[in-house]
């Protein structure tokens, strides 16, 4: 009981005083997965959209793959990823394994179905809802997609905060392609599950606070932005 509670004692203090190694894994980490979320948005906001407009033959079979696709293990993304960047594989000679780069592609394959998913079912609401108003207006797809999203922009950045929960969670994909490389790739579920194997309950115990605390502000500003939603169609 008093190793844990000095374990605890020791992680505030890390936290509290802005450790330089703990800081730095948390920076890594929030930028690897802000980017994979901003590349995952930038596929799945529009293939969600044209998923939601158009009826086209094959969409049905993707929606369903992509709706499949939001449980994939993240391991064998991991898995997939290294077999494609590997020294072996076809993009091996850009040299990518153990990189953040590596580790934000994982993440954006992870993270995409989520999006495709959550917006597809957001902007097909109000496409049905909306329909006939902008028949009326004369838009064309391309404008009534970006409307529909502008729209839908409370939904949809649910869409997206859930996605960046994802991503800052994930573990088995970046540690298989990352290789949790101390100051290069080492991000704060690789270092906790390292750092509680070695025993170092402290450093752990300060990334999973870190880590909690920024799992409650997402759900935070999810919650937020549901209650509050920003339609003014």
């Amino acid at each position: 009981m008093t190793d844990l509670v000095n374990a605890f004692a020791a992680a505030f203090h890390l936290v509290l005083s802005g450790d330089r190694g703990l800081l730095e894994i948390v920076n890594l980490s929030l930028k690897v997965s802000l980017l994979a979320v901003a590349f995952a948005a930038a596929i799945g906001l529009p293939l969600g959209a044209l998923l939601a407009i158009h009826k086209f033959p094959g969409r049905n079979a993707i929606i369903i793959l992509s709706n499949a696709l939001m449980g994939l293990p993240p391991v064998v993304v991991g898995l997939l990823v290294y077999l494609m960047i590997s020294n072996s594989g076809p993009l091996g000679v850009m040299q990518l394994l153990y990189t953040p780069t590596a580790m934000i592609i994982a993440q954006t394959i992870l993270i995409t179905p989520i999006i495709i998913s959550l917006a597809r079912q957001t902007l097909e609401d109000l496409h049905h809802e909306y329909d006939e108003y902008l028949r009326m207006l004369g838009l064309g797809p391309v404008k009534r997609a970006m409307t529909l999203i502008y729209e839908g922009r409370s939904s949809l950045m649910t869409a997206l905060l859930a996605g960046f929960g994802r991503a800052i969670a994930e573990v088995g994909a970046v540690m298989i392609v990352g290789g949790n490389i101390n100051h290069v790739t080492r991000t704060m579920t690789t270092a906790i599950a390292l750092e509680t194997s070695k025993g170092d309950l402290a450093l752990a115990v300060g990334l999973g606070i870190v880590l909690v605390t920024l799992a409650l502000g997402i759900n935070a500003v999810a919650y937020s932005v549901r209650a509050h939603p920003a339609r003014g169609l």
